[in-house]
């Protein structure tokens, strides 16, 4: 496989198994089927609505996971799957909820590994906040990940995680230049009439801030909390002119992404 091109396949909700030069990444796993469901507190009840497309029948190197404490980003089955990958990449306070092989870390740190192919990825943890300004004691850390092939014709990805358009992201935004980002979108509304992953509005601002980068949507359909999925996202960006900065993963199909 070369630098130039990785392969993509979603599995639904935030999963997504990425291949890069031999090396297997994996996102958030979920992979409980339709009807889990668990409740936040006495009166909040969450129903899944769809399973995974598939159940990874290859092995995983590393998993991404931007948090640990919240069910439709680290389910049962996704947990005892934990167990069988080589390394977690989590936030520090997940990492140490998780123990075993998870490695903790900040907005900005890094690790990197060697592919099969030989070639230096390096995976650094990007600042997230799940929600508006002043949730993160209710709803706890979150790190996104910027993925970058150390090579002249490098790919670069970045994945989001849960979180909002916010003053960090457009920070990151002059730093980084993703040739993909996977937006984890849905507008989920757990808790009360706010947001707490990106809607709409905020992918667009995502695009305007990256835009040379193709958003693919996840976490945008498959949970009762999200208020929004992939059709509004599709009617939001022709409206603007920037269907080209879209891209729709067909869920269980592997995918190629070049650049």
């Amino acid at each position: 496989m070369q630098s130039k091109q990785i392969y993509a396949t979603y599995l639904g909700g935030p999963t997504i198994i990425i291949e890069i030069g031999g090396l297997t990444f994996m996102t958030d796993p979920t992979l409980d089927p339709e009807g889990t469901f668990f409740k936040l507190n006495e009166t909040m009840t969450e129903r899944k609505l769809a399973g995974p497309a598939l159940y990874p029948e290859k092995s995983v190197d590393i998993v991404l996971l931007s948090h640990d404490q919240h069910f439709d980003n680290l389910d049962g089955l996704g947990r005892s799957f934990l167990k069988e990958v080589g390394e977690v990449l989590t936030t520090k306070a997940g990492a140490e909820r998780l123990k075993a092989n998870s490695i903790g870390l900040d907005p900005h740190q890094q690790r990197t590994f060697t592919a099969p192919s030989g070639e230096k990825i390096k995976v650094t943890a990007t600042p997230a906040r799940h929600g508006p300004a002043g949730i993160e004691k209710i709803t706890g850390d979150v790190i996104g990940f910027h993925i970058e092939v150390d090579s002249p014709d490098g790919i670069q990805l970045y994945i989001t995680g849960d979180t909002v358009y916010y003053n960090e992201i457009e920070s990151l935004s002059k730093r980084i230049r993703p040739d993909y980002i996977f937006i984890f979108a849905g507008a989920a509304r757990p808790r009360g009439p706010f947001n707490v992953t990106m809607g709409t509005n905020d992918a667009l601002d995502t695009a305007a801030a990256f835009p040379k980068s193709i958003l693919i949507p996840v976490h945008s359909e498959g949970w009762s909390h999200y208020t929004e999925n992939n059709t509004n996202l599709r009617e939001a960006f022709q409206i603007l002119g920037i269907e080209h900065q879209l891209k729709v993963l067909e869920p269980g199909v592997l995918t190629a992404l070049s650049i």
